[in-house]
């Protein structure tokens, strides 16, 4: 079952043990653009969930004992390909997904790539020194798994679906990648590509379909031993009791509430420009600092920045690089973030940007809002949007604009804006968040541990934890040679 999407041909079918799998049930993928059908997708169920993980968990067999530099070289032959698909990728992503295309051009299709070439040499590098204990040699390894299932989200799906994938292959797993049935069309086309580096069947397996059927599926399935999720911390709760029953470890990258700390003395224009960024992705970024914290003293002169360039943002089809920000996913996201808005409304605030939908657009196009000084507790404070929405406080002194920062559920991520490096240390020492930027946003190594405290999920993943997680961490010990054990 094959479609064309912006003149590229993507099968609809799951990749299951090294073939194309059509299921008699099938789902639309709706272009946020315009919100028209693109694709008809065989929708999975637990009938391909099983097959899917028994193809996986028999390729393991081998897959497990397949030297390191086989594996690091068949990872490098994955980039390479996307590499020289970094344009159909990006075509087919931006109309499945509305992200911008000139974004999925320049960075996000490119880290795809570097996604595969950063664990492959990473792997290549994986070593712990061996300690002596009394005269015993201590030796630590890491074992592959299992089957690891990789379910992730719509904003990013191959970026953030090869963030994941990428690790686990590389420490010897195989992999269930069930991605997100609002934005599917892209593992198929990266099944196409694993198929084409030589990948053997069953390693890789893509299984399509709706969460509370294969995903739940794929969750509770006895051959899974790993599991790792991108998503609402609602659905993180219902597959972490489905993993439960199988004691599976869970890595988990949920919500996030960040706050956006900016201090008198900072470089105003840096930090302005910084925070106008938030918006990108007409925020559908899980980083994003959504709640802006201004220094009182510079909060007026803040704000007329602020307003000032976020009024220049230009709306439109992702796929003109004119556009800075495009549509929300789908007609229901739409809808619970103009819920957020309405109620925000109904509450008594008024924007100081935005409110609404964006009427000269039509469609999923939702306009850059701000609110200024939400009462304390609100929910458009409390509560990921997950859309193009801020709010604004003020702080006096920097133990208030700590307590702020750390009055959520979340601790995903942070932004400090400040002149002064002393203070930049004190406060982010003290902010409760998984990730901090100093001065800067976005900035992202993949040697650097990643995830989040709080409602913002469980476990960390880069570099080494990537492999400490899709691994079974083994410490052997060997006696001197010679040494008498018994007799």
């Amino acid at each position: 079952m094959m479609t064309r999407v912006e003149g590229h041909e993507v099968d609809t079918r799951h990749w299951i043990a090294g073939h194309r799998v059509e299921s008699a049930a099938r789902f639309h993928s709706v272009s946020p653009i315009d919100e028209g059908v693109i694709a008809e997708v065989s929708a999975g169920g637990p009938a391909d969930i099983d097959q899917a993980v028994e193809a996986a968990a028999t390729a393991f067999k081998t897959w497990k004992r397949t030297p390191r530099e086989q594996r690091a070289r068949l990872l490098h032959r994955i980039a390479d390909i996307i590499e020289s698909r970094v344009e159909i990728l990006a075509q087919v992503e931006t109309r499945d997904n509305g992200s911008l295309l000139r974004s999925h051009r320049r960075g996000v299709m490119p880290r795809v790539a570097m996604n595969f070439r950063f664990f492959a040499d990473w792997l290549l590098q994986l070593d712990h020194a061996d300690f002596d204990v009394r005269g015993h040699r201590n030796h630590v390894s890491w074992d592959p798994s299992g089957v690891a299932a990789i379910i992730t989200p719509w904003n990013a799906p191959l970026m953030l679906g090869t963030w994941r994938i990428a690790p686990a292959l590389a420490a010897g797993c195989t992999v269930v990648y069930k991605p997100p049935e609002w934005a599917p069309l892209t593992a198929s086309l990266l099944a196409d590509v694993t198929a084409e580096a030589g990948v053997p069947d069953g390693v890789f397996n893509v299984v399509q379909g709706i969460g509370r059927e294969a995903g739940a599926a794929l969750a509770r399935h006895p051959k899974v031993r790993r599991l790792s999720f991108t998503g609402s911390v609602a659905t993180a709760r219902q597959i972490a009791a489905a993993a439960g029953a199988n004691l599976v470890p869970l890595s988990f990258e949920l919500g996030g509430k960040s706050p956006f700390v900016v201090f008198a003395d900072c470089d105003l224009d840096l930090a302005v420009n910084t925070a106008v960024g938030q918006y990108d992705n007409a925020g559908q970024v899980c980083l994003a600092g959504t709640r802006l914290l201004v220094e009182e003293s510079i909060r007026e002169k803040f704000l007329e920045a602020f307003l000032a360039k976020a009024k220049a943002i230009r709306q439109g089809d992702p796929r003109d690089d004119a556009t800075d920000i495009g549509p929300q996913i789908s007609r229901p996201h739409f809808e619970r973030v103009d819920g957020f808005v309405q109620r925000a409304l109904a509450s008594g605030l008024q924007p100081a940007l935005g409110g609404g939908p964006n009427r000269d657009l039509g469609g999923l196009y939702y306009r850059p809002t701000l609110f200024v000084d939400p009462p304390a507790g609100s929910e458009i404070l409390r509560e990921e949007v997950f859309g193009p929405v801020l709010c604004l406080q003020s702080f006096r002194t920097e133990e208030e604009a700590i307590a702020l920062a750390n009055d959520t559920e979340y601790g995903l991520a942070a932004v400090v804006m400040t002149g002064d490096p002393e203070r930049a240390e004190r406060v982010t020492a003290q902010v409760s968040a998984g990730l901090v930027w100093n001065n800067c946003f976005f900035v992202r190594d993949l040697r650097q541990a990643f995830g989040g405290n709080g409602k913002s999920g469980i476990g960390r993943e880069g570099g080494t934890w990537s492999f400490d997680f899709y691994c079974d961490v083994k410490n052997s010990v060997y006696a001197p040679h010679g040494w008498r054990t018994h007799g």
